[in-house]
């Protein structure tokens, strides 16, 4: 019998180390109306069957009309936002939620396996670029795409209601986004390690100010030598000609500074994971305890 009590202790035990995640993951009151910063706005792609939308809306967990305003993004969309192809398909959909000042821009792929080329890094880095504040952004697609319709299905909800980004930062951020994934895919850097040499360009011409071209190209070599990243001429002239596009437009990343500082900070412990430093002993202490907490489950049998 005191056999018997002490297993059911040791396997409440259990479930006292394992419960909190999912009492967090329950903690999200989301039929509560944010009347300051108003309903999130779903955006769907406009190539997506009615069977795909809904499969959407229950992914985001957006299916109540009345607590979600909802949009459809165009082909259309893409045109007057950033002049982009009117015969595009338009599949990534995006659920955005604003967040008080101090929030900053936080961005979810909920269905990872269906955005094959953006990361949530790169998305956030985009927007930052693009003028979007505080903000969580979750993105979903029911079919394998690439990611890019989604950001102008974000653009969109950041223009109605009498709102509006600035056209040509919404374009500079659209061709960041571009010239992230071909470096991913087309010159075989790792998605981690393109997003970071983008956050650390920015935020040395936050810091250094460039007056020139020239100066921007120094920045971006500075960063690739320190980053061990080689690219070609052609590559090169790409990063330094977006940048420059960026230093034309004044865009103060000074202000977001923090927020590159925490996506650098994300991708550098993506890539500690990787590599398996900073980690290893982490998971050894947690082997460690479940290996004396099972040793203690087998004495009770003893």
């Amino acid at each position: 019998m005191k056999k018997i009590t002490w297993m059911l202790i040791a396997i409440m035990f259990i479930g006292l180390v394992f419960s909190p995640a999912v009492l967090a993951s329950t903690g999200n009151n989301g039929d509560v109306i944010d009347e300051k910063n108003g309903k999130p706005k779903l955006v769907l792609g406009e190539a997506l069957s009615d069977q795909d939308k809904d499969k959407v809306r229950t992914t985001l967990n957006a299916t109540d009309p009345e607590q979600v305003d909802e949009y459809i993004v165009t082909a259309q969309d893409l045109v007057n936002f950033i002049g982009g192809d009117p015969s595009s398909n338009m599949y990534s959909s995006a659920l955005i939620t604003r967040k008080n000042e101090g929030h900053g821009v936080v961005v979810n792929i909920v269905t990872p396996d269906n955005i094959t080329q953006v990361t949530n890094e790169m998305y956030a880095n985009a927007l930052l670029t693009a003028g979007v504040e505080n903000a969580l952004v979750e993105v979903a697609s029911p079919l394998r795409v690439t990611g890019h319709s989604a950001l102008t299905g974000i653009y969109k909800a950041f223009n109605v209601e009498g709102e509006a980004l600035d056209e040509e930062r919404m374009e500079v951020a659209n061709e960041e986004l571009d010239v992230a994934t071909d470096l991913s895919e087309e010159s075989g850097i790792d998605q981690e390690k393109v997003t970071q040499l983008l956050s650390e360009i920015k935020q040395q011409i936050a810091e250094q100010n460039p007056a020139t071209k020239e100066d921007v190209e120094r920045i971006v070599s500075e960063q690739l030598e320190q980053l061990n990243i080689e690219l070609s001429p052609e590559d090169r002239e790409m990063l330094t000609n977006l940048f420059e596009k960026m230093r034309n437009l004044d865009i103060d990343f000074g202000k977001v500074s923090e927020q590159l500082e925490g996506i650098i900070g994300d991708i550098k412990g993506k890539l500690d994971e990787v590599t398996g430093t900073d980690t290893e002993g982490f998971w050894q202490e947690v082997k460690n305890f479940f290996e004396g907490l099972l040793d203690s489950i087998k004495g009770l049998f003893n």
